[in-house]
This record gives structure tokens, sequence and C-alpha cells, in this order.
């Protein structure tokens, strides 16, 4: 017999004053009800109730066991409403996963309106350029850069960002501009270190819109951290390929140099990605509806065994 059951009923006994009241709205019989106080009683060795034909009163046991069962039952009650309040209303810690660049560029400039809007969140925004374990890391959420795997993960696109070729001038004046892509052969390429290994083929869309060329490229030093990248390009040591948002300050400083302003800029997809869940709690499904409004394009999977995108609740304001 479940003890929080008889529990229940034993307090509901001394509430109404006899097996008979209690068992009215319940959906039990008197005798159920008895049943309930009676394995009480047996677990606790001891009488709860004094029981006659005309009234019942509580024994010294039963007044102390009835003060600790309705302090219990106030627990759970308080608990089953907390949990109730969270479904309806944003609140909580929110974990996030955003690689550095882009959660210090782009995210957290966009967090203070997120915030704002709702007071009773509080972010938990971890930056690093690795790929982590939504379930085994504790993270509700992460922003990921690139062509996702197919890792069963939910994924909702954000705006894309594009990434240029750049170098600096004193690179430049010592080892000569490379004019178009294929002369990448020729230079000191500083690779970008993803999960399977350093980038040795940078992509970038032709000028005339037909097809993109892969370019392989060869280089002495092999990074996985932007930032890293980019001091690296700023100390004259090779050629760089990384997100312009990164660089921009620096070109318009003229400390770095755009290769190849006539080719379009090659795009990295971005995304967020969450685990699959029917009952996502409200301060994610907010957090999704915020980015995809201030960060998203709105455009529509492509390759079914990356995209997978069911319909989200509507926010909760």
């Amino acid at each position: 017999m479940d003890r929080f059951s008889s529990m229940t009923m034993f307090a509901r006994v001394v509430e109404c004053g006899s097996f008979t009241a209690a068992a009215e709205g319940s959906g039990m019989t008197p005798t159920m009800v008895g049943n309930h106080i009676r394995e009480l009683e047996r677990r606790l060795k001891g009488r709860l109730l004094n029981r006659t034909t005309r009234r019942q009163s509580l024994t010294e046991l039963g007044k102390r066991y009835h003060a600790r069962c309705l302090e219990i039952l106030a627990l759970v009650d308080s608990a089953e409403l907390d949990a109730r309040e969270m479904q309806s209303t944003p609140r909580g810690r929110l974990r996030v996963s955003c690689p550095v660049i882009y959660g210090t560029r782009v995210l957290v400039p966009a967090l203070a309106a997120y915030l704002d809007r709702y007071p009773e969140v509080q972010v938990e925004l971890s930056l690093n350029d690795r790929f982590v374990d939504l379930a085994e890391d504790g993270f509700d959420a992460a922003i990921r850069a690139g062509v996702l795997p197919d890792s069963g993960l939910i994924a909702r696109p954000l705006a894309c960002s594009p990434r240029i070729a750049c170098a600096s001038p004193n690179y430049l004046a010592r080892h000569g501009h490379p004019r178009v892509p294929a002369d990448l052969a020729q230079h000191n390429c500083l690779a970008f270190m993803v999960a399977t290994g350093p980038e040795r083929e940078w992509v970038f869309p032709r000028p005339d819109g037909k097809g993109v060329e892969h370019i392989p490229v060869r280089g002495r030093l092999d990074v996985n951290g932007g930032l890293a990248l980019r001091e690296a390009a700023l100390a004259g040591l090779g050629i760089i390929f990384q997100p312009q948002m990164m660089l921009q300050e620096d070109l318009d400083a003229g400390r770095l140099v755009r290769l190849f302003p006539d080719w379009p800029a090659q795009t990295w997809p971005i995304h967020l990605v969450h685990l699959p869940d029917a009952n996502l709690p409200p301060k994610l499904v907010t957090f999704i509806a915020f980015l995809q409004e201030t960060l998203g394009h709105g455009s529509e999977p492509r390759n079914p065994l990356i995209w997978r995108l069911p319909a989200l609740k509507p926010a909760v304001e």
C-alpha cells in the first residue's frame, strides 16, 4: 500500500472526523480508508486513533504523526505548485554553450534584451570552441557553427556567419599578395582545429555564382581557437580563414587585409541545438523563440539527416 496515499488518507480522516466522511468524495469505501489507517499503524507499531461507535480521537502518537503528515503534505503541494509554475512561466537557470567568438560578438550583446524580457531566468553561458555533450554536461542548449553531424539533436537555423581570408600587411609585404584562392597553395595558411582535425580545405564561392572552389591549403600552425588564430595573423605568421565578425575591427583599422574581395564570402551555418523533448521548459522555449526573432533568418531545413525541426510551442509571455 502506498505510504504517501495512506498519509493523505490519515490527514483526511482527522479533518473529516470519521472513516465514512473521509471516504466520501475520495473514490474509496470506508473499509479501504480503514485499511490505510491500519497499514500506517502496523508500520508505526502503535495506535493513531482511539475509535468508538460514536466518536474518534487522536492518540498521543497520532497527534505527533498528524502534525508531521501535514508538514510533509504541504511540502509536496508546494513542490508540485512550483513545478507547475516552472512549466507555465519562464524561470530558473538556463545553461548554454557557445563558441567564443559568436558568444562574445553576437550572443552576449543580444542577451540583455532577453534577460530584460524574462526577469526570472538566469543564463549561465559557457564560451568554448568544443562540441559539448548536452546531456552529459548538463546544458539546455548550444550554439554551433558549421555543418552539423546527425546527432539526433533538435536544430534551429540562425543567421549564417561570413568567413573571409585575410593576412597582415607585414605578411603580404614579405610573401606577396595572393590574387585568387588558388594562389594560397604558395602560402602559409593557419588552420582552425575542429573535432576531425585541422581545416586543410577552404571553400570559396565563385564570383560568377557557378558553384564553389575547394582549395587545399597547408601551413605550419594549427589552433583550436579563433582568437588565437587572429593573434597569429596580426603577428604576421600567415593567412587565416575566419568569421568576418571577429576580424572587422582589424580590417577597418588596417591591421589585417581581406584577400579576394571580389569573391563572395563563404558562409558558415549557425544553429541552436537542444535535446529532443516534447515538453520543453518555458525558459528554453522562450530562448529559442528569442534567438530566432533576433538572430535567425527563418530558412527551412534542407538535409533531413541534419535538420530535425518539430514545431515548437508558442513562447510563454
